[in-house]
């Protein structure tokens, strides 16, 4: 998976995308690992578009982008970010979404939004700088909310019109709107999907979420009063749970999980 230089105190790390799906290789018990190089080499054979992730530690993770998926070798796979996700390879995700929001990043952003001309990205940070009237996009990051609401000892847990082929019940969340605070946002979201209206709204924590740029927020919040009517655009079914009787949740490395669980050990 490596080149190394200097007597081998720096590794090169190579990531391969298609279609925002990255380049693996998987062992007979179905575990991903990034390939050797000299098994991606052939396959990428254009580097001059490459780009440095820029993270921190000793070593540089190189990320390439083609075009055309090549035939690949026994044993090698593109892999979505959700599946690695789901399969919990906490590592590879982290890494992989934060290569494919730079891949959206640069993409979108080769021709200048305020007069046109074609982007200059300087070498020393994820910035694009337009020649001709100087505007500078950074990669796009668009804040959300979600939030476990809470009567008595009861959970908020629905399931969401856009996602009707997965089985689980999970949390209201929604993208902050222009001008408003997470605080704000949130007492919107839960009243435009649910109807109710929430107080006494503490943080909990956040995580990226690359799809394709999203930080989410996270909170824990009481009702307050409102029965619940749902929007029936945003979620199609929803009630009050209590631990004993918690219908199918989302994967436990998700923050929607993680907000679930802690409601799970405090009720």
């Amino acid at each position: 998976m490596d080149n190394r230089k200097n007597g081998g105190e720096k590794r090169e790390v190579w990531l391969i995308f298609h279609k925002e799906k990255l380049l693996l290789a998987e062992n007979p018990d179905g575990v991903f690992t990034l390939p050797a190089w000299d098994s991606i080499a052939p396959l990428a054979p254009d580097l001059s578009g490459k780009k440095d992730l820029k993270l921190s530690g000793p070593d540089t993770y190189w990320l390439v982008s083609i075009p055309q998926e090549p035939v690949l070798p026994d044993g090698m796979r593109f892999v979505s970010l959700s599946r690695l996700f789901a399969d919990g390879h906490k590592q590879l995700y982290k890494i992989a979404g934060r290569a494919v929001q730079i891949l959206a990043w640069d993409r979108t952003h080769r021709y200048c939004g305020q007069c046109g001309s074609k982007t200059e990205e300087r070498s020393n940070e994820f910035a694009k700088v337009c020649p001709e009237c100087g505007f500078t996009s950074y990669p796009r990051i668009s804040p959300s909310i979600i939030v476990a609401v809470i009567k008595g000892k009861e959970l908020f847990l629905a399931r969401s019109t856009h996602f009707q082929k997965y089985n689980f019940h999970t949390l209201i969340s929604g993208f902050v709107e222009p001008g408003e605070s997470l605080e704000e946002c949130l007492r919107r979201e839960v009243k435009e999907e649910a109807g109710i209206t929430v107080k006494n709204i503490r943080y909990f924590g956040s995580q990226p979420w690359p799809f394709p740029n999203s930080l989410m927020l996270a909170f824990t919040a009481e009702h307050d009063c409102g029965e619940i009517v749902l929007d029936d655009e945003e979620l199609y079914e929803a009630g009050w749970f209590a631990v004993d009787r918690l219908p199918p949740l989302p994967d436990s490395d998700s923050i929607a999980r993680r907000l679930i669980d802690w409601f799970i050990e405090n009720y």
